[in-house]
């Protein structure tokens, strides 16, 4: 029965809206990953819907650990078909490098479709980007130095290079030109560097146009249709919600939108088509570059908590800052987002602490907030106010049941969840695909 069918019918879209999106809720690394390739099984299609190769996912298959940075975590899944949307900011030589390591390995990766109005990372946007960075001195926002950022710039300004140009030789060629009269300019004027040359640039993006021809689509329809057939689409995010460009802690943010919403204007179907919003919470918080963290840790605290999980970038190698679960943070994530569901990770490294602090408040020139500030000013400025658990001794890695875990550590997933607002309806309780508590189905 067609969609107009089924409208006409009576039985509308609802019943058959399959749209589930994943989003970190505090500054990323929470792992996604994970949530995606656990749910990978019972999905058709895995998108990626904003970021770009600064972002990466962790995920651990039989003992085998995966390291993405570009493709989605449902790759791994070979009944999946991987889809990077038109909200992503594309690497063209990570990308294929990414397709060979994980084919070198047995991954079938053959199937990636990816949108053709999908921006496209030039060399000129990597340069901009680690220049632009050190010339912020202090100021600077942490960034990777991938070229994300001014990619997104272009973007905006509309003088962006898209995977659909690299198809016309005369408007690839036309387009880089025009973007590096001005960011030579810059580059020799202000930075003092070489100037990059316009034919090298269009060269190196030609040479990947054979490969990217098979998998070059409308990304939009593809998923539109799978939808009206009743296939289960899952939209993965980079990065998280307090990284948005908009609702993140600006200045020290993302160039992209990781947010549910984004999750739409990132893929091409509309708002109406998402059934669920599942929120990636780690079971205590971690950042990486710069940027207000209220709960952060500089003692052997924060140290144990780094070591403990394995906090280091997974596309960086970067040390993770660390602290506690902040409530605050989680919350407004939980409101922005609409989430419906929390999938709680890395329970297991808080094993050993006979006390677990968590943030519930902050305190802000001798006023008591229990919601994340309104400026950066005050954000700049809070203490955290922490709440204290029971921790507990026993190892629950090979835990599979909720009320397997140990007393104190049901106590404390069930005060997390009454913080947030809503119900956590997964646990990761190790790194590997089947160290994981279902409590609530998420299809």
């Amino acid at each position: 029965m067609s969609r107009v069918a089924r409208m006409i019918s009576g039985t509308g879209r609802k019943a058959i809206m399959t749209g589930i999106v994943i989003v970190g809720t505090q500054w990323g690394d929470e792992g996604k990953g994970k949530a995606t390739d656990q749910l990978g099984e019972s999905v058709d299609y895995v998108v990626r819907y904003s970021g770009g190769n600064n972002a990466g996912h962790t995920v651990v298959v039989a003992g085998q650990t995966y390291a993405l940075h570009l493709l989605p975590s449902g790759i791994l899944n070979p009944g999946c078909v991987p889809v990077i949307g038109n909200g992503v900011v594309v690497d063209l030589g990570v990308l294929f490098e990414e397709i060979d390591q994980l084919m070198a390995r047995g991954v079938r990766a053959d199937r990636v479709l990816i949108s053709a109005n999908a921006h496209v990372i030039a060399p000129y946007h990597r340069v901009l980007d680690r220049v632009t960075e050190r010339f912020l001195g202090k100021r600077k926002l942490g960034t990777t130095g991938r070229g994300v950022g001014p990619a997104y710039a272009d973007k905006v300004n509309r003088i962006g290079i898209r995977v659909q140009d690299l198809f016309d030789e005369s408007i690839l060629r036309q387009k880089v030109a025009a973007c590096l009269e001005q960011k030579n300019a810059l580059l020799v004027k202000v930075y003092n560097r070489p100037a990059i040359s316009a034919t090298e640039v269009a060269d190196e993006l030609l040479q990947y146009v054979d490969r990217l021809r098979p998998m070059m689509t409308d990304t939009s329809v593809v998923l539109n249709d799978a939808l009206d057939q009743g296939k289960v689409v899952l939209f993965e995010g980079a990065q998280a919600h307090h990284l948005d460009v908009d609702f993140g802690t600006y200045p020290y943010v993302t160039s992209s939108s990781p947010i549910a919403a984004g999750a739409c204007i990132g893929s091409g179907v509309g708002p109406t088509r998402i059934d669920r919003v599942v929120g990636i919470a780690k079971a205590y918080t971690t950042r990486v570059g710069e940027g207000p963290f209220p709960g952060e840790l500089l003692d052997e605290a924060g140290e144990k908590l780094r070591q403990d999980g394995g906090e280091f970038g997974t596309t960086t190698g970067r040390p993770r800052r660390c602290g506690w679960f902040d409530a605050l943070v989680v919350n407004q994530a939980a409101r922005i987002n609409a989430l419906t569901d929390v999938f709680l990770t890395k329970l297991d490294v808080l094993t050993g602490w006979d006390k677990i602090p968590i943030v519930v408040g902050y305190q802000v020139n001798g006023n008591r907030l229990t919601a994340m500030p309104m400026t950066q000013t005050e954000l700049h400025h809070a203490q955290p106010i922490y709440e204290y658990m029971d921790g507990w001794t026993e190892d629950i890695t090979t835990k599979r049941s909720f009320s397997d875990l140990p007393a104190t550590t049901q106590a404390y997933v069930l005060r997390l969840q009454e913080l947030i607002g809503v119900r956590i309806s997964g646990i990761g309780v190790g790194p590997g695909r089947e160290q994981t508590i279902m409590i609530h189905d998420l299809l």
